[in-house]
């Protein structure tokens, strides 16, 4: 019997997770980069985690109810954890098109830039072998992509080629350009 709640506990939370998701889609995502197909995201496991812990929590909580205050209160606590953890990695998103793209973050307006507002890159290498590619915009602003995220190279590919186009430059007159070594843009030499 237990089993079948915590069953039906996680197919729950799941359920309004992506009733959640699907709303954010289609009341704030309606410009063209949204409706491209094409994006990075992070990757999925951290909004998993999130829905877990958000199943745990209404676990706890279902079990504390009748007299164990503190997982009651415990529980409640690892749900809004999960919940918060969840809905900030999956709203979390850098939608693109032809010309531009748009960062789109939690509880923040999403940022569009053309791909010519890209004036650089650096690169940082991070324990465990994964690599940062923080775009440096126009304004001062940076894009920090992690090579872990979903379709990252297909955006970085996308970027250098709409950015050429936009400069009137040929890729081939780019000798910066190896995304071998994870360059894509101008950068300087240490």
């Amino acid at each position: 019997m237990e089993a079948i709640v915590w069953i039906v506990t996680a197919a729950v939370v799941f359920g309004i997770c992506r009733l959640v998701d699907k709303g954010f889609q289609k009341l704030f995502r309606n410009k063209a980069e949204h409706l491209s197909g094409l994006a990075v995201r992070v990757n999925k496991r951290y909004g998993v985690f999130g829905i877990i812990l958000s199943a745990i929590g209404i676990a706890a909580m279902v079990s504390g109810a009748g007299e164990d205050k503190v997982l009651l209160w415990g529980g409640l606590i690892v749900l809004l954890l999960g919940v918060s953890f969840a809905v900030y990695y999956l709203s979390f998103g850098i939608f693109y098109g032809e010309d531009s793209f748009l960062v789109s973050s939690l509880g923040k307006k999403s940022d569009a830039y053309r791909y010519s507002d890209i004036e650089g890159q650096k690169l940082y290498l991070i324990t465990g072998g994964n690599i940062v590619v923080e775009l440096q915009m126009r304004g001062g602003k940076t894009v920090s992509l992690q090579s872990t995220m979903d379709g990252v190279y297909p955006f970085l590919d996308t970027a250098f080629s709409g950015w050429c186009r936009q400069k009137g430059l040929a890729e081939d007159q780019c000798d910066f350009h190896d995304p071998s070594k994870s360059w894509w843009f101008p950068h300087e030499e240490s």
